[in-house]
């Protein structure tokens, strides 16, 4: 019997839940842009992440926060890096290329970092995926510089078929032999990240550019009945010809830990934008990290959900988690 797929999700977040007394809010944003023009090797990185604590009673405080500038090259090597504050040792990552290998080298080089779940970990952590996704700014702009849509054709093709549950046999996204069909994914207008009657709900937001991409995440958490609550949600966006934004990447995970063992009780996946029909097969797997120590999340979620069970965004939203525990450190007790 054939399997009748839902259209693609397209029902993006309007604004974020207003924050709870007693509850901490981590946001971050990863801005993505060409100084030198689309289509030039150097892509321009520029992070900003902040924890902020909403108290019973009184103004919020800010916990912690960080800046974070990198530019990489063709082959997605770092060429500059910069933080704010400084950390020592954060220049040993020059060179080394945003790929597969990164967040070896950052549990290398920077490992007070990766043990603090800090928020200049989580903007390191996201320069892999960020370099990735950067390029699907070409395709939205490809018909106002034609030179972009040769390249776009005239690129190697990979086989892709397989690596996730969007790109499962017989996926709207594949040609028959498993290389990208470059059909037009699914895509949704944005409303601003801050909701105006709460500006302070967002760290201050670096000023767009015209031509570029944005990856965003806000996590909350709070306690209820003992136990922590988290709301987690992600999004990949693009800036477009006709000068708004659209989500192309977005995820919303809800869910509770236990405090005193750190340990994941649950956790519901909701796709709120994704390219394809096929993409959120993977939603229901996220259950499977039930039991997980939450301090083990950025590996676990790697081994657990993988191949067609997996959603690469998805599972970029369900490692975020790994700050949980950190996090929880500041909730009343």
């Amino acid at each position: 019997m054939e399997t009748r797929l839902t259209p693609a999700p397209a029902d993006p977040v309007v604004a974020p839940p207003a924050r709870r007394p007693g509850s901490v809010r981590r946001t971050s944003t990863v801005l993505m842009s060409w100084p030198g023009g689309l289509g030039t090797p150097e892509l321009y990185l520029q992070g900003r992440a902040r924890d902020l604590l909403t108290p019973a009673h009184g103004a919020p405080e800010v916990l912690a926060a960080a800046d974070l500038e990198a530019v990489t090259g063709r082959e997605r090597d770092i060429q500059r890096i910069v933080a704010d504050p400084p950390v020592a040792g954060l220049q040993r990552l020059l060179g080394v290329r945003a790929g597969s290998g990164l967040r070896g080298a950052i549990a290398r080089e920077l490992p007070e970092e990766v043990e603090g779940g800090t928020p200049l970990h989580l903007l390191l952590d996201d320069l892999g995926g960020t370099t990735l996704i950067a390029g699907y700014t070409y395709f939205r702009w490809a018909d106002v510089f034609p030179e972009m849509r040769r390249r776009i054709e005239n690129a190697p093709q990979r086989v892709m078929q397989g690596t996730c549950s969007g790109f499962r046999p017989g996926s709207i996204g594949l040609k028959d032999d498993g290389t990208l069909s470059h059909a037009r994914q699914n895509t949704a207008r944005t409303a601003s990240l801050v909701d105006p009657s709460d500006p302070a709900g967002w760290h201050e937001l670096h000023e767009h550019p015209q031509i570029g991409m944005r990856r965003a995440r806000r996590i909350d958490l709070w306690v209820n009945e003992g136990l922590i609550e988290f709301d987690a949600w992600f999004r990949d966006s693009v800036w477009v010809p006709e000068g708004h934004e659209e989500a192309i990447h977005e995820y919303q995970m809800l869910g509770r830990a236990d405090r005193a063992t750190r340990t994941l009780l649950s956790v519901t996946a909701v796709p709120r934008v994704l390219p394809y029909a096929e993409c959120p097969g993977a939603a229901p797997n996220a259950s499977w990290m039930a039991g997980t120590d939450l301090r083990t999340m950025r590996t676990e979620v790697l081994q657990r959900l993988r191949a067609t069970d997996c959603c690469t965004h998805l599972n970029d939203g369900l490692r975020s988690l790994a700050e949980v525990p950190v996090l929880a450190e500041a909730l009343p007790t």
